[in-house]
């Protein structure tokens, strides 16, 4: 007997960064997911079956996807959702949510909307110009608050940031996307280098100008030290040009499939995740990357930064700084590259906290009761 469906509903289908959409949906065990989005992009492999955009990537898809954000007309996603008979809708996003609104309304769909990140931390007034998503999100919002079923959070942070938004309390609450603790495992036949690794996209709230900074300081106590940064984005020229003027050993190896990102954290001593709060606000939710560092048993040098401080235990798993702090950064990136009994503790200590409190596969068991209690719920 075929499984139910669940609507997977992001606006774009799905970035490489964005395994902690795909690869729970993945895990569901008495559903069956159908991607969903207004259109596709370079990124992650998703079934071709299960998987519908407005937006094929023609000039008339583009008017298409435009009109489907402005005014909610998209007969090809009326007669996609009447064929599948969904039983729920979960928007990836709160601009996705918002941009999935009317769909749910009309077919009288339960919505769980996943916040993650900027859609919590920006103010919806302010940001409101910065793009069409932005702005049909200001304007759906009150009706977003009132018709989601379901707010799900990727930390005690953001349910936070929602709370002092006005959304109410009673549909809020934080569920951990975890970590999948049986492919994440380390193997301890690799040797460690004394590389630090960095993986996230390079913008102003993954905070990369303080670890370069940092990594200066480490490299004059420690010369074979190495940073190696994967992932792209609009401040990698500016990057690159100071890592050239201030660092001895480094590599920007660009946006990498899964596979090799996880035969660096096999590789690699310490994870540094250095984030901070942008001038807009933006600011993060949980970053996926520590807890897969954790997982490898790869210690994390972070910052108290948004939910971080939800999944690195200082001086168990790893060590947090304040926001902006490079001489604190040095100073624990250089401990955990010189001292061995130290890293040795931190890395049993995180893959420890991973498999207890993180372990992706139950966290999808919870998912799942999550979507049964919000059925119930709508009948």
């Amino acid at each position: 007997m075929p499984k139910p469906a669940v609507i997977i509903f992001s606006s774009l289908l799905l970035p490489p960064s964005q395994t902690f959409i795909r690869d729970p949906a993945e895990m569901l065990q008495a559903f069956t997911p159908y991607y969903v989005g207004s259109r596709r992009v370079n990124g992650l492999a998703l079934p071709g079956d299960r998987t519908f955009v407005i937006n094929p990537g023609n000039p008339w898809g583009k008017l298409q996807e435009q009109i489907f954000k402005l005014n909610a007309f998209a007969p090809s996603l009326d007669r996609h959702l009447q064929t599948l008979k969904p039983l729920l809708i979960h928007a990836q996003f709160g601009l996705s949510g918002a941009l999935i609104l009317p769909w749910v309304e009309r077919l009288n769909l339960p919505l769980i909307v996943h916040y993650r990140g900027a859609d919590a931390t920006l103010d919806p007034n302010a940001a409101r110009y910065t793009s069409l998503n932005q702005w049909v999100y200001a304007r759906r919002l009150p009706r977003l608050q009132q018709r989601t079923h379901l707010f799900l959070t990727v930390s005690d942070f953001i349910r936070q940031r929602l709370l002092a938004q006005g959304f109410p309390p009673a549909k809020i609450r934080t569920h951990y996307h975890g970590v999948d603790v049986d492919r994440f495992q380390p193997d301890p036949h690799i040797p460690r280098e004394p590389v630090v690794l960095f993986v996230g996209r390079l913008t102003a709230k993954k905070g990369v100008n303080v670890l370069l900074k940092a990594m200066a300081q480490v490299q004059a106590h420690c010369p074979a030290a190495q940073l190696v940064i994967i992932g792209d984005g609009p401040l990698r020229p500016a990057l690159e040009a100071t890592a050239q003027d201030e660092l001895s050993h480094y590599q920007f190896l660009g946006v990498q499939p899964p596979d090799v990102v996880r035969a660096w954290m096999n590789r690699a001593q310490v994870l540094a995740a250095p984030s901070i709060t942008a001038a807009t606000g933006d600011a993060e939710g949980l970053p996926n990357v520590v807890q897969e560092a954790q997982a490898m048993g790869l210690p994390v040098v972070s910052t108290f930064h948004a939910g971080i401080p939800e999944a690195v235990i200082p001086h168990q798993t790893g060590f947090l700084t304040p926001e902006q702090d490079h001489d604190g950064l040095a100073h624990y990136l250089l401990q955990l590259l010189q001292d061995r009994d130290l890293w040795q503790r931190l890395s049993l200590g995180g893959r420890s906290h991973m498999v207890a409190q993180f372990n992706r596969a139950r966290q999808t068991e919870q998912l799942e009761a999550i979507y049964r209690e919000v059925l119930a719920g709508n009948r």
